[in-house]
């Protein structure tokens, strides 16, 4: 029998604030050809993210490497998971074809983000590598940001990608701990946090980054508690958006907090001295991403 809070959760109207239009501009159009010719994936749309009409339109996507299928079975995401199936090797051609897609976006800063691959001995470390590579091959002059996964914990594999001198390391939190088993089995809170703090004290000149969705049950002093811990490691920016439940496999939303909320916790983490703080409905971790590292530079 279905639980009757998960179902009252499941039938939750989004507010007027969530209500965002899906564009079919030609720039989307444009992109969308980019990406199908060369055989890339993106996370917006393999996480179907709200945004994706929006920075298609500005001609910027998030590139997902390593393939289109996750080892792990965190409940709120989209992205397809492997649950015990042989996953393809990384494609040798993928950072060529990253590097391609670049150079014919136009982009001058960069996001790049993987699946989890736990089959992987190196976790999928060495195509980051080269993946920042071949682009910077292509002009030494663009920025590149990594959003990568936890690997496990493994100090090597992470000071792998940090050697590849990306200008921000970033690697998400996503949640509170106390639903890191619910949200996130298979990943572990202090792991995450050890990860961010091992960047801050090897590479203190790299800019770091973290981020964390609400409107899963957390409480406000979870979320406080989270973001101090946040500080606490080195973080210099923070990420913080509302869950959206991209389809009925994925776990329900609990609540949809209202603005005033985001803006009570982006005075919070501004407070605690984060030198780059997004808080929103729509904040994404990679969203708008390039203003956040010009505002970094700054601060």
């Amino acid at each position: 029998m279905e639980n009757p809070e998960e179902l009252k959760r499941d039938s939750l109207r989004k507010p007027g604030w969530l209500l965002k239009k899906i564009e079919y501009t030609d720039e989307r159009r444009k992109v969308n050809s980019i990406l199908r010719d060369l055989h890339l994936n993106t996370v917006c749309r393999s996480a179907r993210c709200p945004n994706l009409s929006e920075c298609y339109r500005h001609r910027r996507a998030t590139f997902l490497i390593l393939g289109d299928i996750c080892t792990r079975g965190c409940t709120f995401c989209s992205v397809e998971k492997a649950f015990g199936r042989k996953i393809d090797p990384p494609d040798p051609g993928e950072p060529a074809r990253v590097a391609r897609a670049v150079e014919e976006l136009g982009l001058r800063y960069v996001v790049i983000t993987s699946v989890t691959r736990d089959d992987l001995e190196d976790g999928g470390a060495r195509q980051f590598v080269q993946t920042i590579e071949r682009i910077r091959t292509h002009d030494q002059g663009i920025r590149i940001e990594v959003l990568t996964p936890d690997f496990r914990g493994d100090e090597l594999l992470i000071e792998m990608v940090a050697r590849a001198n990306p200008d921000v390391y970033n690697h998400n939190v996503e949640t509170v701990p106390r639903l890191y088993p619910t949200v996130r089995p298979g990943a572990e809170f202090e792991r995450s946090l050890h990860l961010l703090s091992y960047i801050h004290e090897h590479y203190p000149g790299m800019f770091l980054k973290s981020g964390l969705m609400v409107g899963l049950g957390e409480t406000e002093k979870e979320v406080q508690k989270t973001v101090s811990a946040l500080k606490e490691v080195g973080c210099d920016a923070l990420t913080i958006g509302q869950y959206l439940r991209p389809s009925h496999w994925n776990i329900p939303v609990h609540e949809y907090l209202p603005p005033k909320r985001f803006s009570s916790y982006k005075r919070f983490a501004e407070k605690l001295g984060f030198r780059y703080v997004a808080a929103g409905p729509y904040v994404r971790s990679s969203y708008m991403a390039h203003e956040g590292y010009e505002i970094l530079k700054k601060n």
